[in-house]
């Protein structure tokens, strides 16, 4: 605990971190949380799993005071990880009276009229946000903190025009903080639109490189299925992620594994909030081992200990595969990344190779049984939507 003791964080915060098992600052807690503390604003480029959460909450826990109004605004991309960035910022802030709450879609809107009467930090999605501000039951005016959470998948999910409408209505005598895991034009203008003389912190990918093995293989439109099952039968231990453009193939792919005997949720846009919280706190519990999932959905997604990540189907878009990677290789265990290709993804897949500048093997095909399907897949659906 002496590294944190010397980013000088309160001993209230300090007492909860110990309680929560934690020992030493990650490299983005111990460059952002001074500054934080100090109310500089920050630009950090940082990923999901980074520990961005305790590095802009220490802040606003230290510089918030019980029934002041809401003092600090935290905008995020997801439903999960404004209820996960809630839950851990209520964990550090355990020994000091601060009401935290959460507003996003799905919620019932009276619950959270009364919760926001007396928050003193507000955790949201931008749309629900302004919901709120269209019908006058969130104040503003005293919010001196203002995050902008993994800013870039924000601004790629369209929801731009909303966070430039919720930033009118907070002060211009504020602190904000912004995280993004990579800077593109959208989140430039903002930057330079709303930080003042940021200070600018990079630290380095929260994945390892050289503990992550990936590669590809090649099939038959017919064998896609049958060779997921194989690969998922042959894991013995750890956290697996399968990702599907589309909500149609996450269901497929879901409820076919499910039929098959082996123990997997999917959770996609599609899903109320209550059914997406319900399948998290399973696949938490591990009585879910398989997770499969839309980019959108998966986004926020803190998961620890994912030992493999599956690309059932290949992203259009090249970022995603590498937030999709990213889930495993983590503090320092091994990871491993599987594409399985069929015809209808090398387009996609030769975008991933050429715009990523990677490299990546193909595998030999093992022997495997071609498996009857209750679910029917629909191949080159048009849904995109996740």
């Amino acid at each position: 605990m002496e590294k944190f003791k010397e980013l000088n964080i309160e001993e209230s915060i300090l007492k909860a971190l110990q309680e929560e098992g934690f020992t030493e600052p990650t490299e983005i807690q111990e460059k952002a949380i001074p500054p934080a503390i100090q109310g500089k604003d920050i630009l950090a480029g940082s990923a999901t799993g980074s520990g961005k959460t305790l590095a802009f909450g220490a802040g606003i826990i230290q510089n918030s005071v019980k029934g002041a109004g809401i003092q600090a605004l935290i905008l995020t991309p997801t439903r999960e990880l404004a209820q996960q960035v809630k839950e851990s910022i209520k964990k550090f802030a355990k020994h000091k009276p601060l009401t935290i709450s959460a507003v996003y879609g799905g919620m019932p809107m009276d619950r959270q009229f009364r919760r926001l009467k007396v928050a003193d930090v507000v955790v949201g999605t931008p749309g629900r946000v302004l919901d709120h501000i269209k019908r006058k039951t969130i104040k503003l005016n005293n919010v001196k903190t203002l995050v902008l959470d993994e800013a870039d998948r924000m601004l790629d999910m369209g929801f731009i025009d909303d966070v430039e409408k919720i930033i009118r209505h907070v002060p211009i005598e504020r602190q904000t903080l912004l995280f993004s895991a990579t800077i593109h034009g959208m989140v430039s203008n903002l930057i330079e639109k709303h930080l003042k003389d940021p200070v600018k912190i990079e630290v380095e990918s929260h994945v390892d490189p050289t503990k992550l093995t990936q590669g590809y293989y090649d099939v038959p439109d017919q064998l896609k299925f049958s060779l997921l099952v194989h690969l998922l039968k042959q894991e013995k231990s750890g956290f697996v992620m399968v990702f599907c453009n589309t909500r149609h193939n996450t269901d497929f792919i879901s409820n076919n594994l499910k039929g098959l005997g082996i123990p997997a949720e999917a959770i996609h846009g599609g899903f109320t909030q209550g059914k997406r919280n319900k399948i998290m706190e399973k696949f938490h519990s591990q009585k879910v081992l398989t997770l499969v999932c839309t980019d959108v959905a998966a986004r926020g997604l803190d998961i620890p200990n994912i030992s493999h990540v599956y690309n059932y189907d290949i992203p259009s878009d090249p970022k995603d595969y590498i937030h999709r990677i990213g889930r495993t290789a983590r503090a320092g265990k091994e990871g491993i990344a599987i594409n399985i290709l069929s015809s209808r993804d090398h387009n996609n897949f030769g975008k991933v190779l050429q715009e990523n500048k990677i490299e990546i093997p193909v595998l030999d095909t093992p022997r495997i049984e071609r498996i009857q399907l209750n679910w029917r897949e629909k191949p080159n659906t048009r849904n995109r939507r996740r």
